[in-house]
């Protein structure tokens, strides 16, 4: 059950990060009125400034993400631990 909880964790952990992606590049998309600086599309022109400034934000979604799933995952194996010392 420990191995299912971890699977469980990463599993969670890759949704979120995909969610969290599409929320960083539609709240830049609506508050800039371009397309978020990716890489993928060369005909969109992008300064420095915004490409570091998305970065930055994306990195620290990104990062809290990954903190939180942790944390979660952590808290739902120690549960599950005491659960088993009482049964």
């Amino acid at each position: 059950m420990n191995l299912f909880i971890k699977l469980l964790g990463t599993a969670i952990s890759l949704g979120a990060g995909f969610v969290g992606t599409k929320v960083v590049n539609t709240v830049w998309e609506k508050s800039t009125g371009r397309k978020p600086p990716t890489g993928k599309d060369e005909d969109t022109p992008t300064t420095l400034r915004s490409a570091l400034t998305f970065a930055l934000i994306s990195a620290s979604v990104s990062t809290i993400i990954q903190v939180l799933a942790n944390r979660g995952t952590q808290r739902a194996i120690t549960r599950f631990a005491k659960s088993q010392d009482i049964v």
